[in-house]
């Protein structure tokens, strides 16, 4: 089948790691005919036995399609697999995991050599790739144009949220995402650490911690009205300096429980900076920690 066969749009996947081996049989499963490149070959072999064609190099591999998709190891390997690869007239999708600048630059040598280009960040794990409820969604970003052309074939293995013509704006909400997530687990292995010497079992204390968290999760929305308002007081209930006076239990109970404080100390630190600073500290919440960060 080629692009001008009518039914399932053809298309091309280089990477077939975990994530892009999950794509591969969604897009498989869904009907799209598929061509696979990957560096060691037997990934590709084995995708073949379910329906693909299996490319010698990866230059063949975007010759098969017009629409051509990265999900390889970093940055630096997506410009070594192109290198020998003509890309006049080709649309790719990078759900390669890189910075906003990184993604940003691949755009401008894509267009250079006459392709289209839209970034993508993936938030999912694989087992949620193609799992119908499973929540999983990708960050696109770049041409509007590009988006819309294949978004039929885009969707089939996870949801997709487009958020602007700059090719860095679908990296940049991803690893937003994922700096927020990493910071809630350090908050996570604290308490779980606390209880550690206890005669208390984790999984007694994972629903409560789970159903906090969740209680909690609506201070984002506060926290982005009173930056796009300037007003770090409204809606406050617990205040900054309420906050700071209250960390000293934290790290007391961290120092009885024989527990590292050094996930909690530079938030806590931050917060007992922007006390000093703020002429309204005692009205203020935490938004203001955010301007202390921006250099």
């Amino acid at each position: 089948m080629t692009d001008n066969t009518p039914g399932k749009q053809p298309l091309t996947l280089l990477g077939l790691g975990a994530m892009g081996t999950a794509l591969a049989r969604t897009w498989l499963a869904a009907g799209h005919p598929l061509t696979v490149w990957n560096r060691s070959p037997a990934r590709a072999d084995a995708l073949a036995a379910e329906g693909a064609s299996a490319a010698g190099t990866a230059a063949e591999a975007v010759a098969a399609n017009r629409l051509v998709v990265l999900c390889l190891l970093d940055d630096a390997s997506v410009g070594q697999t192109l290198a020998g690869a003509d890309l006049a007239g080709k649309d790719l999708i990078n759900l390669t995991t890189s910075t906003p600048g990184q993604a940003r630059a691949l755009a401008a040598w894509a267009q250079e050599r006459g392709a289209r280009f839209l970034d993508g960040g993936v938030m999912a794990v694989p087992p949620m790739i193609g799992a119908a409820g499973s929540g999983g969604y990708i960050f696109y970003s770049g041409s509007r144009a590009l988006f819309d052309a294949h978004r039929e074939t885009l969707v089939v293995p996870a949801g997709t949220t487009y958020v602007g013509e700059d090719p860095g704006f679908a990296a940049l909400h991803d690893v937003a995402l994922l700096s927020a997530m990493t910071g809630m687990f350090a908050g996570v292995a604290h308490a779980f650490a606390l209880i550690r010497k206890e005669n208390i079992e984790p999984r007694a204390l994972a629903p409560l911690l789970a159903d906090w968290l969740t209680a909690m999760s609506p201070a984002v929305h506060t926290t982005a009205a009173q930056l796009d308002s300037g007003d770090y007081s409204a809606g406050v209930v617990s205040n900054l300096a309420m906050q700071v006076a209250g960390s000293a239990t934290l790290l007391r109970t961290a120092g009885e429980q024989g527990v590292s404080a050094e996930l909690l100390t530079p938030y806590l630190a931050l917060m007992e900076l922007r006390l000093a600073e703020a002429e309204r500290g005692n009205e203020e919440g935490t938004t203001g920690v955010i301007d202390l960060l921006v250099r």
